[in-house]
């Protein structure tokens, strides 16, 4: 409590920014004439500065003074005077107040302005854990400039709102400037794409900017949006007291979890007596092993409860409320299981933890906010462990959640008084093996059959993305939206049982390219590697593939009568320097029938962005030589 007050007092005594907000309203006309970007000449729109000041005000409440500037080059970039401010609902934390905005015209060598009528600013629920403002600018034409001021009031102070330079489109001139006491210490946690303009200490603050900023695009497999923007993140250290004294008030997170474990009302929460919970426990019981007992609860809390679509590592409405009317946000669905698991005795945690797209929990950069999520946490042995999620009806008890793949958690093991950071991944390569046996016709037709078994993460994606497309959109995916070929007969098994392979069997056939002799096809089909991912000469953002995967392809072709091979893809083999992935192609042309056996293994889930330009080299070889095409020839 000692620390709470001293830090409310420096709140209050908080210094001002001095920097220099440039002037809302006022232009170069320099600015609207401006036909594109100087330096990413295709983009739509253009940030032309945006820039923050943070600092707390005499009432303690942290504050984020923003003032943002957009230039619309053409049609497309009309789509940026829809402008949405997305902040935190959770408990009334956050408050937009004194908004402004308008739009700037050059009409006729003259400056025109439209102010924005409020009617044009209206509020909008996104979801559970945010909501927004969102501003409809008038008059957007191509050429139009449009800008807009808020301030962001938190009432949570140590919660600092990150800064990200970048957009997804390109940004002139960005500004961070956080003036605070001199006796409040900060720490900086920063992602760099280019070396910042300013970074630098100032009279009580520090302030960086950023110039020429490019665009940030989707990127596959980049784990969060943010994870490739430019950005700062900062974290409150410690507070000098008026008499000299400094109070620390960086924690590990061990200290965070003991914290956490001792509120009486959070550990209170999880071990609330369930109606009804004898029967299942019971159940549970009577089964002869630990992974049986896992398995059943697991499966009964995915069956029972409903997530509210809400994330969160503390409850809300209590586990008994959720369990009564069956439904909850993410933290009671896992403590519902949690608390089924140890009633059932098996060694159970609570777990907090961060989703792919909340971003990673960063080990040496200690803030609860980084977290939202509460897991079930079981260690089996010294090289086994189970971590559960029951909100997603697809997971499985004993594959750790795709969502939390190659990240930390924070296991809280309250009994024996240890809270440690947890590493999540999963060393078992997933499979996809996929067999075709067709026949070539003269009339280049070629008709068969396919199977495909996918195993672990493999099987989860495929069955989820089956259940959400439906027949026919599952057939164009697995054809890779191919119009020459046609799947029909589809049959699936095991959708239920997750210890067995999903399989997928089917008829097909396939229209070959052909000429006056010659018949074309690529064996590349019903495979997931239609379309390489990695073209982009620059990447931005760090790979992680979630988890390692093996793709074997296998097929067996007869020729037509009366053709025969006329080149055939050369047998290589093929890996990347650190042998972490490795593409081997072999093909045989023996009585009639060309066999071949194709096989992909990624042993390496995560890939740093300087290891890009060799990774993405790689992809180029492989996919060239998936694509290479088998030409038979009229004899």
């Amino acid at each position: 409590m000692r620390k709470f007050y001293t830090l409310l007092i420096f709140m209050a005594v908080a210094i001002g920014a001095n920097a220099q907000i440039r002037l809302f309203g006022i232009i170069d006309s320099a600015d609207l004439r401006l036909p594109s970007c100087s330096f990413e000449k295709d983009a739509n729109a253009e940030v032309l500065f945006d820039k923050a000041r943070v600092y707390f005000s005499a009432l303690g409440a942290l504050t984020m003074e923003r003032h943002k500037r957009i230039k619309i080059f053409n049609e497309k970039g009309k789509e940026y005077g829809n402008v949405k401010i997305e902040y935190d609902n959770m408990y009334g934390v956050d408050n937009i107040i004194d908004i402004q905005a308008e739009t700037i015209n050059l009409e006729n060598g003259k400056i025109v302005k439209d102010k924005l009528d409020p009617k044009l600013i209206y509020a909008q629920h996104t979801d559970n854990n945010k909501d927004a403002i969102i501003i409809s600018f008038p008059s957007i034409k191509p050429g139009s400039v449009i800008e807009y001021k808020y301030t962001l009031m938190r009432n949570i102070a140590s919660n600092f709102p990150a800064w990200h330079f970048q957009t997804d489109i390109p940004t002139r001139y960005s500004e961070f400037n956080v003036m605070f006491s001199s006796r409040l210490q900060f720490k900086a946690f920063t992602r760099r794409n280019q070396p910042f303009a300013l970074d630098t200490l100032v009279t009580g603050g520090h302030i960086w900017t950023a110039e020429d900023l490019p665009s940030v695009k989707d990127e596959a497999y980049a784990r969060a949006e943010g994870d490739g923007m430019q950005s700062v993140a900062l974290l409150l250290t410690s507070v000098q007291t008026f008499d000299g004294k400094t109070i620390d008030l960086s924690d590990t997170w061990e200290k965070t979890g003991k914290k956490l474990a001792n509120e009486k009302d959070y550990y209170r929460e999880l071990d609330q007596h369930l109606s009804g919970e004898d029967t299942l426990i019971k159940k549970a019981s009577s089964l002869h092993s630990d992974d049986e007992k896992i398995a059943y609860l697991f499966n009964s809390v995915k069956s029972i409860m409903s997530w509210n679509g809400f994330r969160n590592w503390a409850s809300r409405d209590g586990i008994r409320n959720a369990w009564k009317k069956r439904v909850g946000n993410s933290a009671e669905v896992n403590a519902v299981l949690y608390h089924l698991l140890k009633k059932s005795g098996i060694k159970a945690y609570p777990m907090l933890v961060s989703t792919r797209e909340n971003g990673l929990i960063q080990p040496d950069f200690v803030d609860i906010f980084q977290i939202n999520n509460l897991v079930a946490y079981v260690p089996v042995d010294s090289n086994r462990y189970y971590v559960l999620d029951a909100t997603d009806k697809y997971n499985v008890y004993n594959q750790v959640p795709y969502e939390l793949l190659n990240a930390f958690g924070l296991c809280l093991n309250k009994e024996a008084d240890k809270y440690e950071m947890v590493y999540m991944e999963n060393k078992t390569l997933s499979r996809d093996v996929i067999i075709i046996a067709a026949d070539i016709s003269a009339d280049a037709k070629m008709k068969g059959t396919g199977q495909i078994a996918s195993y672990g993460y493999k099987r989860t994606q495929d069955l989820k993305l089956y259940k959400t497309l439906g027949d026919q959109k599952f057939n164009e995916y697995l054809t890779g939206r191919d119009n020459d070929v046609k799947i029909t007969n589809l049959k699936l098994v095991n959708m239920q049982v997750d210890t067995l392979p999903f399989e997928q069997s089917f008829d097909f056939q396939y229209e070959l390219n052909n000429s006056d002799k010659y018949l074309f096809f690529t064996p590349n089909i019903f495979t997931p590697l239609h379309d390489n991912p990695f073209l982009s000469e620059s990447r931005t953002s760090p790979i992680d593939f979630g988890f390692g995967s093996s793709h074997i392809i296998t097929g067996r072709y007869k020729l037509p009568t009366g053709y025969a091979v006329e080149s055939l893809p050369k047998n290589v083999n093929i890996v990347m320097a650190d042998k972490s992935i490795r593409f081997k192609r072999s093909l045989e042309n023996q009585d009639g029938y060309v066999s071949l056996h194709y096989e992909i293994n990624i042993t390496r889930t995560k890939f740093l962005k300087n290891e890009y330009p060799d990774l993405r080299e790689f992809f180029k070889k492989m996919y060239e030589m998936l694509n290479e095409q088998i030409v038979l020839k009229k004899t």
